[in-house]
């Protein structure tokens, strides 16, 4: 009997891209139990991951994509933790936008299995958002970590460089709205939702699209 579970934390601070910069709150998620963890997305403010983690071992600090405002921490966490960068490397474009010394500690691939706490992360690429843009999806706990993949009320951003929007529909669309209906959705920004609440949406998102 595993007892993992998740929490959650929001940091804040600024994405920038294409000259462009804005305020925003990211979430970052933390799976694991008492002994061990998974970091999901590290960004902003690095000792307020740090302290979440509480001195527990770090399996990895997964990024979901290479998008400042979810990698901008991650160096420091990972120094202090001891915990492995992991990025899909079809992003490494943008992460050397904000960590141009450092390359990842490892590598994500669709259908790789993380496993914390007596439970299995599998990894999802779902590019569309960023081309290395990954989900995490844990059938015991009934939960997708998607990053800005998917959010409540359709999918992530795609007007920036590095982006498509035909991509992500069809990542949303093949890979994550097969999943169980009653699957949470735990996103990079915002408030949860569910599998079943965006799937009766897709065709809207697409006309929204067009």
């Amino acid at each position: 009997m595993s007892n993992a579970r998740v929490e959650h934390l929001t940091t804040s601070g600024v994405f920038s891209l294409d000259g462009g910069s804005w305020k925003v709150d990211n979430n970052v998620w933390l799976v694991g139990d008492d002994e061990e963890v998974v970091v999901i997305d590290a960004p902003h403010e690095a000792q307020a991951i740090i302290d979440a983690v509480n001195g527990r071992r770090v399996v990895a600090i997964v990024c979901t994509h290479g998008h400042n405002d979810h990698v901008n921490a991650a160096l420091e966490v990972s120094d202090a933790v001891h915990g492995p960068v992991l990025l899909h490397p079809d992003d490494r474009v943008l992460w050397n936008m904000t960590n141009p010394e450092r390359v990842p500690d490892g590598a994500l691939a669709d259908g790789q299995v993380i496993t914390v706490a007596g439970i299995e992360l599998r990894v999802i690429h779902t590019p569309g958002h960023a081309p290395g843009a990954v989900c995490l999806y844990s059938p015991e706990l009934g939960a997708l970590f998607s990053g800005d993949t998917l959010f409540q009320g359709g999918p992530g951003a795609t007007g920036r460089s590095y982006s498509d929007f035909p991509t992500i529909i069809a990542s949303i669309r093949d890979r994550l709205l097969t999943l169980p209906g009653d699957t949470v959705v735990r996103t990079g920004h915002g408030d949860p939702t569910t599998i079943g609440a965006e799937a009766p949406h897709l065709q809207e998102w697409i006309d929204r699209g067009h």
